[in-house]
C-alpha cells in the first residue's frame, strides 16, 4: 500500500524547521543598519536592566551581538549618562538601534520593535516614610524621586496630584536621595528599586505596581526598512526563546519576556 500521508508530513516537517531559521538580510538592510560597517547600539550607562556595568554581558547585549551577526558586522556600543542626553542624541547620528522602553514621547522621535520584555513601575520607600502600600503615595508632604524625562517622570508627572516630585538627572543621584532622606520614596521600573532597596538600609520596594512597561529595540524615526528588520528580529527572538534564554541568563529581577 503506497503512503501517500509521507511526503506531505515530510513537507510539513519541513515548513516547521524553517519557519525557526532567520532569513538574511539584504544588503540594503545591512546599509539601513550598519551604514558605519559597525552596528552602533545606544545604553544608558550604569544601569542592569539591559546590561552589565562593564556592558560586556546582559539582555540587551546578548541580542546585540545575535543581531550583529546575522548582520555580519561587530556591536559597538555607545552610552551615555543620563536620560535626558540618551534621547536627545537621536538626531545626532552616533548610533544604529536602541535598547529602551517604549513609551509615547519615545515614539515620536523613535520607531520600535514590539517588546521583547516587560518591567513593571512601582516605588521604593525608605524605613520612616509615611507610606505603606502604593496607594498611599500621592499624599500632601511626600516627596518622590524621580529620574529626569525617565518613564516614572513621564507617567506622573501628569497623575500625581498632591506629593511632590523631585527630579534628578541620574539613577544614583535619585536613589541617594532617599538614602539622605530629601524624598521619602523613589518612583522608577522594579528592575532598578530592587537593587536600590540594597543600597538603602530598611527601605522597602511596595507591593503593586503603577504600570508595566515594554522594552523594545528602536531606530531613530525615517529608517523604514531598518526598523522593518529590526521587529522581524524581535519576533523571532521571541518565538526561538532566544529572549527567555537571554534573561534567565541575566537574572534580573523585576525584568520577564514579553508574550
Amino acid at each position: 500500500m503506497r503512503t501517500h500521508w509521507l511526503p506531505i508530513l515530510l513537507f510539513g516537517l519541513l515548513l516547521s524547521a524553517c519557519s525557526t531559521l532567520h532569513t538574511a538580510p539584504t544588503q540594503e538592510e545591512k546599509l539601513a543598519l550598519a551604514p558605519t560597517g559597525k552596528l552602533r547600539a545606544a545604553f544608558l550607562a550604569n544601569t542592569s536592566i539591559h546590561a552589565t556595568r562593564d556592558l560586556k554581558s546582559g539582555v540587551a547585549i546578548d541580542l546585540g551581538n545575535e543581531l550583529a551577526r546575522r548582520i555580519g558586522v561587530p556591536l559597538e556600543v555607545v552610552t551615555y549618562p543620563t536620560v535626558v542626553a540618551l534621547f536627545n542624541s537621536v538626531p545626532s547620528g552616533h548610533w544604529d538601534i536602541i535598547f529602551t522602553g517604549i513609551a509615547p514621547d519615545r515614539a515620536k522621535i523613535i520607531d520600535f520593535s514590539e517588546p521583547y520584555a516587560q518591567i513593571e513601575m512601582g516605588f521604593l520607600a525608605r524605613k520612616d516614610a509615611p507610606i505603606a502600600t502604593t496607594s498611599e503615595i500621592d499624599k500632601s508632604g511626600v516627596r518622590i524621586a524621580v529620574v529626569e524625562r525617565g518613564a516614572a517622570d513621564v507617567l506622573l508627572t501628569p497623575t500625581i496630584r498632591n506629593a511632590t516630585l523631585v527630579r534628578n538627572p541620574t539613577v544614583a543621584g535619585a536613589v541617594d536621595m532617599v538614602k539622605t532622606g530629601k524624598a521619602d520614596a523613589f518612583a522608577a521600573l522594579k528592575t532598578f528599586l530592587f537593587p536600590a532597596s540594597e543600597q538603602v538600609p530598611g527601605s522597602r520596594v511596595l507591593e503593586g505596581r503603577v504600570s508595566v512597561e515594554g522594552v523594545g529595540i528602536g531606530v531613530p524615526k525615517g529608517n523604514a526598512v531598518g526598523v522593518a528588520y529590526v521587529r522581524k528580529f524581535v519576533d523571532e527572538a521571541k518565538a526561538t526563546g532566544l529572549v527567555k534564554a537571554a534573561i534567565e541568563r541575566a537574572g534580573v529581577r523585576g525584568l520577564n519576556a514579553a508574550p
